[in-house]
């Protein structure tokens, strides 16, 4: 069992979403930076969907009741395990009795503390997925508090060195598919959606221009500020199917990226949509950080997305390597 000593609003448990529901009004929810979830999962043999600590708001501390194995992945949140530093992206045996503590990231924005077995809450809608606008799931629908007793599931646990393992963040270790910032902008690949040509005469500054996260952003958008995007006609759209991604422009000019709380459904105009595989990079900016839009296409998300996947094997390779040396 864990027991959280510290917290705040908007940490909550996550799993990869639900998925199947959107044609109801519900939205995919899920960790905001999957790879992170992932990969966290991996190296505890736990199946990639396995729900985990999504930790946001800082510093977050918890004491375990009884021994299992934890990974942390996702920010650098300059972990402690009983007063000590871990490094990022690591895997570590836990006793009884040790609290680890989570820390106001020295980069990144989201950190992810998985457990061996998964985090053990009812699922809903066939996910484990806290809908903080839908207060359901996760831990009875609401960010995690003081006091509040989690289990988490039984398992093998993996075979470690008593000082656990760390590993390169992926930003690291597929460095040639993920560029790096320019000029402070992270560059973040898109590609040109239904109402782009709307906006044909502001092309040029669309993808030259560095937009600011707002202050007002959250797990349902990210707010865009910046010189705003004049389209040159007013149309009226029905709504339509949002997904994760998707970039509107409403008539303040100034665009809304969809994230994982996205609406199911909407009417500005689409400009562009980000590609699934920089998600997780996008999740990791904190308010007040600045991007760049890169126009992109099918072919090389699809590219990205073979990297990504070829990079997790090579994760499961390792895991299953160490656990097979006896060590």
């Amino acid at each position: 069992m864990i027991e959280i000593e510290q917290s705040a609003a908007l940490n909550s448990i996550q799993d990869l979403g639900r998925y199947d529901w959107r044609d109801s009004g519900v939205s995919v929810s899920g960790a905001m930076d999957s790879l992170a979830l992932r990969a966290g999962n991996i190296l505890l043999n736990n199946a990639e969907n396995m729900a985990a600590i999504e930790v946001q708001i800082f510093p977050f501390r918890v004491k375990f009741h009884q021994p299992t194995t934890i990974a942390i992945t996702g920010a650098d949140c300059r972990t402690l395990l009983n007063g000590q530093p871990l490094l990022p992206w690591c895997v570590r045996p836990i006793a009884a009795g040790d609290i680890v503590e989570m820390r106001f990231p020295t980069q990144g924005a989201r950190g992810y503390l998985c457990v061996a077995g998964g985090i053990d809450v009812p699922e809903v809608l066939g996910s484990r997925s806290t809908a903080l606008r839908g207060e359901f799931g996760g831990y009875h629908g609401r960010p995690l508090r003081r006091g509040d007793k989690i289990k988490f599931g039984a398992t093998r646990q993996p075979t470690l060195p008593q000082m656990g393992l760390s590993i390169a963040p992926p930003e690291l270790a597929m460095a040639e598919y993920f560029p790096k910032l320019d000029q402070n902008d992270l560059l973040v690949r898109v590609i040109p959606s239904g109402e782009f040509t709307l906006f044909t005469a502001d092309s040029q500054r669309i993808w030259q221009q560095s937009w600011e996260i707002s202050l007002q952003s959250n797990r349902t958008g990210y707010r865009l500020s910046g010189q705003p995007l004049r389209a040159s006609e007013t149309i009226e759209l029905r709504s339509y199917g949002l997904i994760p991604g998707i970039i509107q422009v409403p008539p303040a000019g100034e665009p809304i990226i969809q994230l994982s709380d996205a609406n199911t459904a909407g009417g500005y105009p689409k400009l562009a949509c980000v590609i699934e595989q920089d998600l997780w990079r996008l999740a990791q900016l904190p308010p007040g950080k600045t991007l760049r839009l890169v126009e992109s296409t099918v072919a090389q998300a699809r590219d990205i997305a073979i990297a990504i996947e070829r990079w997790l094997l090579g994760l499961k390779d390792c895991m299953r390597l160490w656990a097979n040396s006896g060590r």
